[in-house]
């Protein structure tokens, strides 16, 4: 078996920009919460980071001192004759988690740096490492505790920790400074362009993590799929060098052993229960699984299923499973702003279930890890993607090194979650040989980092020019385990009532997901079926589509794009579209619009009648 942790490491230490190797499971750790208020400082001239010749404060060591305006030292002006521009203690406050833009509205449209502060206190713990972990921050992240710069964390949908047990100061008064950098690059991952907001912020939750010095660094459980009987487990023990015991329990199975690392703290083995029960969205068993390694005990709930392809379907525990979906971004249509709680990902859950929905595809980056959590105990299916969306720079290796590192850290997050069986490793992205050498380079770390989920990618929809047929013949469909597309058939051109009648002409004799599909409607818009922008015209195009997505060869299930309006700079038509992409079947507000209810009940019909 591979060793899969050492391999994560190399790659979140040759990508993470300095973050420290992430600590898995946080979410079930003992934390401190450092959301709340913090003290921001808006600075589109990086006042705070250069001097006036563009040089970086914190790149002078010790000939900086607190007369020179570097914000990340906090400073105070000693005596009234000293001069110090700046002043966190005065600055205006911020809720965290947030976006700027839906805090402040004269931050509405503001791209460009913002620097957070915030006091916390926090004593050392003799034999204790604390780590300071990020949800995720939009986008570009410089971390600094008591003075001092612990890290930067490039990308806005991933989690990143510091281990900052060296930065804290004895008498356990200490503050933290984050220099947020929203700025749109043509080398980032996403790059300009994109058809959402651009959220800056830290848009997730910040805790202070306390772990032994040996503690449970990571793991992994996960079914084999050649024998569903058979469970396959590795467990990383960080803070030793010899061989240690680990004592691995699943009280419901009366399973209990302790096992043996090696010297590198790393341990792989196997159990088999014939009793096991699998894990499907129409039952989501969980087993409580517990770690515990000196003083160090950790709990997870992890579901046990498998999922594979064969002769053009999609296996579920090794049956046929049909994929009843929606898209969705991580935005809530009742305000627009940043999703992030457990509040609002179980608020998107419902509306899926209200859908008769079993999966989602999470565009177009990861989203928050409650939506993965969620999804095990709820019984959803989940797509989750990294944002190489539309064009990036395909031959630059900084680029393909940041998307790797994206990658890496949702798998790393998210690799003992049931729900998720899909890895997108793109959307939308025209067809070249440096685009699909790139995106063949991600499926190799996908592959490398977890083989128990399938790979796929939304690609694009061409057209044969004497017969009309809808062609999908992109060469990655060679390398992906799932045909993915988007068509919009009757929005962006094409007669609706012709949609029954296309002729599909698939290369590839895969597993098929229509990954996007639909048009736009203004909540509360009426009209006939003709007139577009209304609620009618769009549960038309739905109706009509439905009628005809059967004829696709090897369909496996679709994902209409999408859940919710959005906002989006892209999409300025006044009185329509005021800034929101309208192509939710939920409006502003949480309205439902007439085409939610088309699919719900073709959806119903399908759970109704698996056959039909």
């Amino acid at each position: 078996m591979k060793k899969l942790f050492f391999i994560f490491t190399l790659w979140l230490m040759a990508y993470s920009l300095h973050a420290t190797p992430l600590l898995h499971n946080v979410f079930n750790r003992q934390a401190v919460s450092l959301n709340g208020k913090w003290h921001y400082i808006v600075d589109p001239y990086e006042n705070g980071y250069y001097n006036y010749r563009r040089s970086a404060y914190d790149t002078w060591g010790p000939n900086l001192n607190p007369g020179v305006t570097a914000y990340f030292q906090n400073a105070k002006a000693r005596d009234k004759s000293e001069r110090c521009e700046y002043n966190f203690e005065k600055a205006e406050t911020m809720t965290i988690p947030s976006s700027w833009s839906t805090q402040e509205e004269k931050l509405f449209w503001y791209e460009g740096v913002v620097w957070f502060q915030r006091n916390f206190k926090h004593v050392k713990k003799e034999a204790h490492r604390t780590y300071l972990y990020f949800g995720a921050v939009n986008y570009e992240a410089h971390v600094y505790v008591n003075g001092k710069k612990v890290g930067i964390h490039i990308g806005g949908f991933t989690p990143f920790n510091f281990d900052i047990t060296d930065f804290l100061n004895e008498n356990g008064e200490n503050f933290v400074i984050v220099k947020v950098d929203n700025s749109r690059k043509a080398e980032a991952v996403p790059t300009l362009s994109t058809d959402w907001w651009n959220h800056g912020g830290i848009t997730r939750e910040v805790k202070l993590i306390d772990v032994p010095e040996v503690h449970i660094k990571d793991y992994r459980f996960k079914l084999d799929n050649k024998d569903l009987n058979q469970v396959l487990a590795e467990i990383k023990v960080n803070g030793v060098n010899k061989a240690t015991a680990v004592e691995v329990a699943i009280p419901a199975l009366k399973w209990k052993e302790t096992i043996n690392t090696n010297a590198e703290g790393f341990a792989s083995f196997t159990f088999k229960n014939k009793k096991l029960k699998l894990w499907t969205p129409e039952e989501p068993h969980l087993y409580e699984v517990s770690l515990k390694v000196g003083q160090d005990q950790l709990r997870d709930k992890i579901g046990f299923r498998s999922i594979t392809t064969r002769d053009g379907q999609i296996l579920l525990n090794g049956s046929p499973y049909q994929l009843k979906g929606i898209s969705v971004h991580e935005e809530n249509p009742i305000g627009g702003r940043r999703n992030y709680s457990e509040t609002d990902a179980r608020q998107i859950f419902q509306w899926a279930k209200d859908l008769n929905a079993n999966f989602l595809r999470l565009a177009h980056y990861p989203h928050n890890e409650y939506m993965p959590r969620l999804a095990d105990e709820l019984g959803f299916l989940l797509w989750e993607e990294i944002p190489v969306y539309w064009t990036i720079q395909w031959e630059n290796p900084e680029t393909l090194a940041n998307a790797q590192q994206q990658l890496s850290e949702v798998i790393f997050r998210d690799k003992n979650r049931a729900s998720v069986i899909i890895w997108s490793v793109a959307n939308e992205t025209p067809v070249s040989d440096e685009r699909t050498k790139f995106l063949t380079n991600l499926t190799k770390t996908v592959r490398t980092l977890d083989d128990s989920r399938l790979i796929s990618a939304a690609m694009e929809v061409s057209q044969h020019h004497s017969s009309g047929a809808k062609v999908i013949d992109d060469p990655f469909g060679e390398v992906v385990d799932i045909i993915s597309f988007n068509q919009y058939h009757g929005w962006y051109g094409g007669d609706i009532d012709d949609f029954k009648d296309i002729k599909w002409q698939i290369k590839y004799n895969k597993p098929v997901i229509v990954s996007e599909w639909g048009g736009g409607a203004l909540a509360g818009y009426h009209a006939d079926a003709e007139t577009i922008w209304s609620e009618e015209f769009q549960a038309n195009l739905y109706k009509k589509t439905l009628e005809g997505i059967d004829n696709i060869p090897n369909l496996a299930g679709f994902t209409p794009w999408v859940l919710c309006d959005f906002r989006s700079p892209r999409r300025p038509l006044a009185d329509i579209q005021d800034m929101w992409n309208r192509k939710g079947i939920i409006g502003e507000g949480g309205l439902k619009k007439q085409a939610f209810y088309i699919l719900s009940n073709y959806y119903k019909a399908k759970t109704d009648n698996p056959s039909q």
